[in-house]
């Protein structure tokens, strides 16, 4: 849904969330560069709207969600909450345009559930900014991962390092904008080489459904050469299922930047040469944004501005510059 733009991860999340719909293409940022303002003394309150830690990529939206609430405690009382679901969500939301907000930062549990209150809080003036997924109604800030980049790169490192040739699994996430930019710059790149696309099972951004769509497959494909997860909770799970079925363990490429993956990564484990960053910490990103916006004097309803955070190839070489120790993602 993160200032150094370039870490880790997605997500995927994530994570699993449902009904991401497409937003306006965001442009090109500079990753590792914050906008700097004239501040004007004010103490802003900002609601912070996430979807609860239900799994590894969500964890780690929680956690740097707080990071930012501890990091900005000077310019921003910022209060957090967590949904368990699309309808908890707006309820929320409800409930934090009643305080006298100034902003409100959102990671959609579920983009269409979610737009008919997005449009009543930018009735209401309130400064918005969604972040990862976007909603059907234009807000003030758009921050998002660059989901054709992450398909892109992660499958020109599976085509080279498998020679050109091979016969591979894809595992889609959730259906939304997020999955097809992600799975359709990756198949276009397949498309382009000798690399088979054995099938695409759904595994929907989490460890269980990968585990088990990977156990009917394995039936059916006695030759399977790597693995494009798309996701470091999928590919957890299809490890899981190859170890089960006593089938030689295939390399793969997940996704997200997850803690234990990136050190698996390190530590040179032919498993996962490899991952792709989409990082949870993009809510901390976001919150930092919305107050260099609110200090540099951005009102409410203003032309959509968007900022996109680049993903990046993780290996063994550059993967201490993705290691967040205290992190839970």
């Amino acid at each position: 849904m993160k200032v150094n733009f370039a870490w880790l991860a997605a997500a995927s999340m994530a994570v699993a969330l449902a009904g991401c719909n497409a937003a306006p293409e965001p442009s090109k940022t500079d990753p590792g560069t914050k906008p700097t303002a004239q501040t004007s003394g004010k103490k802003y309150k900002i609601g912070v709207s996430i979807p609860s830690a239900d799994h590894g990529w969500t964890a780690g939206v929680v956690y740097w969600a707080n990071e930012a609430k501890k990091e900005l405690a000077s310019d921003a009382d910022i209060t957090v909450v967590t949904a368990k679901d699309g309808e908890d969500q707006v309820k929320q939301l409800e409930t934090l345009a009643t305080q006298g907000l100034d902003a409100i930062v959102f990671l959609a549990y579920d983009t269409k559930s979610l737009t008919p209150e997005i449009k009543k809080l930018k009735e209401q003036g309130i400064f918005l900014v969604s972040v990862d997924r976007g909603v059907d109604t234009p807000v003030d800030m758009f921050l998002a991962g660059d989901n054709k980049q992450f398909g892109k790169i992660s499958a020109e490192y599976i085509v080279k390092k498998l020679g050109g040739k091979g016969k591979i699994l894809v595992y889609r996430g959730i259906p939304c904008q997020v999955d097809t930019d992600r799975v359709d710059a990756a198949n276009a790149v397949f498309k382009a080489s000798g690399v088979e696309v054995l099938q695409e099972l759904v595994g929907k951004w989490d460890r269980q459904e990968a585990y088990k769509v990977t156990q009917t497959a394995l039936l059916k494909y006695p030759q399977i050469d790597a693995i494009w997860a798309g996701d470091d909770d999928m590919a957890l799970g299809v490890e899981k299922a190859f170890k089960e079925a006593n089938r030689t363990q295939p390399w793969m490429l997940g996704g997200a930047g997850m803690q234990d993956v990136v050190k698996r990564v390190k530590a040179n484990d032919p498993v996962f040469p490899a991952d792709t960053t989409y990082p949870p910490k993009m809510i901390n990103d976001a919150v930092h944004a919305c107050v260099e916006a609110l200090k540099a004097g951005k009102k409410a309803g203003q032309a959509q501005e968007n900022k996109t955070i680049p993903c990046e190839l993780i290996t063994p070489e550059n993967a201490d510059k993705f290691t967040y120790p205290d992190s839970p993602f």
